[in-house]
């Protein structure tokens, strides 16, 4: 059984250590995942909850933290990276500063103190946003950027990634890898995030154009003309000449019906090719990268989103020790609104490319009104995924891992009713192996429902 909370190190600083530790041993929580920073209130920084995309504006955390329940922060790592590992990369990990000096033992003692406590403790770092202690602190070179085939990186919205072939944004991930598991030799492992490319925008799916993507892609003997033929012609066909008949073969997303829609974008599919092999590629490296005493976890879309962000269930099973599959389902329905504001500008409906999206990405049971349509949920509204469509994507993402476990990655954003039932769906269909993201969303009420739940 593994029952996880994400506890970003802000709340072992705002609650203390200890009290913190009680609370979560209450609540029956075996492995926590942080990160390798720490955090103070700064009026010039970014804001706490993040905006999640724009979208995520609305959020307000459950919990206070520092007796606030928005605020704006900044970070410093938690440790001295060890500059000598950086060398053949252009990226730098942050310098330590008066924060670092002041608060960094704070992530030292909390891992320890949980893991006298029987707990396992992670770290939870991004796979190509440098440094990669955070989301939102950080990000690619211009030079490595993702491109579409119109060799524009697009907006940019809830990630930002860079290109997972780029050579220095591996390499240093590469170089993260050592330099944490040498200053924190007591975790269990890493949790990697983002070891694809998040489909969260519509321009997305058409990513990857950059200088270092297509040399792969040549190495492969992939033929780059047909590629960025098909990605625009595909682009244009789903935007600007999308009709009834398209959308009436969106049938739910898997390979078979996948091949089928795409037969006559052959480039497409190479290009879907090249990203399995990139997202495998860097997990590799980072794999190799890490001791053979910490375990790697990569973080991925759920199926059938894996399919157009490059996640390879099978073939990262044989790499790695875990798979979390991410049910973020506030993210669901952003995501589909982002799909339809562009594919509404065919000949379809906006009642047809809903049903379409709802259909192939099995994301809700019941087709938003056209005159709603998808919105990211008020904190007291319920999430529109159901139980069913948290199983079933569990079930696809198991089966294709085979034998490597996977983990049902929940949210704790939402009314308690809500993140339960979406809980217990995540509980049950993962055989009792899941986390809940974050602990800012969990108050009391939460936290004590759910380990309830884990009981029982």
């Amino acid at each position: 059984m593994t029952f996880g909370i994400t506890v970003l190190p802000e709340w072992a600083q705002s609650e203390g250590i200890e009290n913190l530790l009680d609370r979560l041993q209450q609540a029956n929580v075996t492995d926590i995942a942080t990160s390798p920073y720490v955090m103070q209130a700064d009026s010039n920084g970014t804001r706490e909850p993040p905006v999640d995309g724009g979208a995520g504006k609305v959020r307000l955390l459950d919990r206070e933290l520092w007796g606030a329940r928005e605020l704006s922060v900044r970070t410093a790592p938690s440790f001295h990276p060890d500059q000598s590992l950086y060398k053949t990369t252009a990226y730098q990990p942050p310098a330590p500063d008066d924060l670092t000096e002041r608060e960094g033992h704070v992530v030292q003692e909390f891992i320890e103190a949980a893991t006298a406590r029987g707990m396992n403790v992670w770290f939870q770092v991004q796979s190509a946003i440098p440094p990669g202690y955070r989301v939102q602190f950080g990000g690619p070179e211009p030079g490595d950027v993702c491109l579409g085939p119109d060799d524009q990186p697009g907006a940019r919205r809830v990630d930002s990634n860079a290109s997972l072939a780029a050579p220095d944004v591996i390499a240093y991930g590469e170089a993260m890898m050592q330099d944490l598991a040498r200053a924190y030799p007591r975790l269990a492992g890493i949790r990697l995030d983002w070891p694809e490319y998040p489909p969260y925008d519509f321009h997305a799916l058409f990513f990857d154009f950059s200088p270092h993507a297509l040399q792969v892609a040549r190495e492969l003997d992939m033929d780059i003309e047909r590629m960025r033929h098909d990605a625009t012609a595909l682009q244009a066909r789903l935007t600007r000449n999308l009709d009834a008949d398209l959308l009436s073969r969106m049938s739910y997303l898997d390979k078979d019906s996948l091949s089928l829609m795409l037969k006559r974008y052959p480039g497409m599919l190479d290009m879907l090719r090249l990203r399995r092999q990139l997202s495998l590629s860097i997990i590799q490296r980072y794999r190799k990268a890490l001791p053979a005493t910490f375990d790697l976890v990569p973080q991925a879309f759920p199926p059938p989103f894996n399919l157009l962000s490059g996640f390879d269930f099978d073939a990262v099973s044989k790499v790695v020790q875990g798979i979390g599959v991410k049910l973020y389902t506030m993210h669901w329905p952003m995501i589909a609104a982002d799909y339809a504001r562009s594919m509404s500008a065919g000949k379809a409906s906006a009642a047809e490319v809903a049903e379409a999206l709802v259909t192939a990405l099995d994301i809700c049971d019941d087709t938003p009104p056209a005159d709603r349509g998808f919105s990211y949920p008020e904190p007291d509204e319920n999430h529109s995924a159901s139980a069913g469509n948290i199983e079933r994507k569990i079930a696809a993402a198991r089966q294709q891992a085979r034998d490597c476990p996977v983990y049902a990655f929940t949210h704790a954003y939402g009314p308690c009713d809500d993140v339960l039932r979406r809980a217990e769906a995540a509980w049950q269909s993962s055989e009792g192996n899941m986390w809940v993201n974050r602990y800012g969303y969990l108050s009391n009420e939460k936290l004590d429902a759910l380990g309830l739940m884990v009981s029982r």
